[in-house]
């Protein structure tokens, strides 16, 4: 009986290892243990527990890592560096003009606060790595990515002991540069994006955030005007405001069109680079839901109480593991998922060879 329990306890440490690993040694492995166990021995001893976790925890890394550098991981990190770059220059964007142009429904001494060398320099970033992206320059798209979430680093995180809002309200744009500067230093042959893409869906997605930044801007230049006396009657929507209910819905229906033409051009991708593609962005609309949701209470107490309450441990923690989390487990899903494809695409073959009446 103890060496059928010393057997079954080496085969749940083995299982640490990868799936093809054991199924190519584990009973070579197994054999070996229970020759130099002690008689009457039921537990593993505490060196071959350590040796085969870690040996197995390293043979799983290494396969999880010859994952990642299949085709599709590549073309999916060609398609999403250009999309999230695109994304933050339009951000740019809309944040230079939101300065440049009055918001009519503000008192008149709330204009614009005017635009100094960031905004501009922010701008000017992100269109470089847009253009460098395209042109096939990898390295100068990823080093200005990258440069971006230093200069981050830089100027706004050092706010966090007098504006910690400010700071944790800036964390999903950050999140998305440090997904441009990674997905752009993934190596991919130059002009990959034209290749996946197409001339029509490219300009889809060069035009769309275009679209929807000037629709925005707009929309905010052409809103009810400030009107201390009487007031004003006004329809808001998500922001979007007007003073008619069909004005606001036709707004958002151009910025769904715009955002529409964005996911047809996304969509007509290989099911394997769409896949790869809501990984490699599902970090980011993790972190903004948790901060939404998880952090809201926090944000309403700091701006009633009028000072900064510190976060706990266990929140930092929260927004700084639950990123890398969400892609660890997303590719985990997305590679169980075509492993199973494949095992039944086989299955159906071997059917299919399967001569009749056998």
């Amino acid at each position: 009986m103890s060496g059928d329990d010393l057997e079954r306890r080496y085969r749940r440490l083995l299982a640490v290892y990868p799936w093809e690993h054991r199924r190519a040694y584990e009973d070579e492995m197994l054999a070996v243990l229970l020759a130099g166990a002690r008689p009457d021995q039921r537990r593993p001893a505490a060196a071959d527990v350590r040796n085969l976790v870690g040996a197995g925890l390293r043979a799983r890394l290494r396969v999880g890592a010859r994952g990642f550098t299949e085709p599709a991981w590549a073309d999916a990190a060609a398609v999403t560096g250009l999309l999230v770059s695109l994304v933050l220059l339009a951000l740019a964007g809309k944040s230079l003009l939101d300065q440049l142009i009055r918001d009519p429904s503000l008192p008149p001494q709330l204009g614009p606060g005017g635009v100094d060398l960031v905004d501009w320099l922010r701008l000017a970033g992100w269109a470089g790595v847009c253009v460098a992206a395209l042109v096939g320059w990898r390295w100068v798209a990823a080093g200005l990515a990258w440069a971006g979430v230093i200069a981050w680093g830089a100027l706004v995180a050092p706010q966090a002991g007098a504006n910690l809002t400010y700071v944790v309200d800036t964390l999903p744009q950050v999140a998305l540069a440090v997904v441009a500067g990674a997905a752009l230093s993934v190596p991919a042959p130059r002009y990959r994006i034209f290749a996946l893409l197409g001339v029509r869906r490219l300009w889809a997605l060069l035009l769309a955030p275009i679209v929807m930044v000037v629709l925005l801007e707009i929309n905010r230049a052409t809103g009810p005007s400030f009107d201390p006396v009487s007031g004003t009657s006004y329809q808001v929507l998500y922001g979007i405001e007007a003073t008619s209910e069909l004005v606001v819905w036709l707004y958002v229906a151009a910025l769904a069109a715009a955002a529409l033409a964005m996911l047809v051009a996304l969509a007509r991708l290989d099911s394997g680079v769409r896949r790869r593609i809501v990984v490699l962005l599902l970090p980011v609309a993790v972190l903004a839901l948790v901060i939404d949701s998880a952090l809201a209470g926090w944000a309403t107490s700091t701006m009633y109480l009028g000072h900064v309450i510190p976060l706990v441990p266990a929140q930092w923690a929260m927004l700084v593991l639950v990123p890398p989390v969400t892609f660890l487990a997303g590719a985990l899903l997305v590679r169980r998922r075509e492993e199973t494809l494949r095992m039944v695409a086989l299955g159906r073959a071997a059917d299919r060879e399967q001569p009749v009446g056998q």
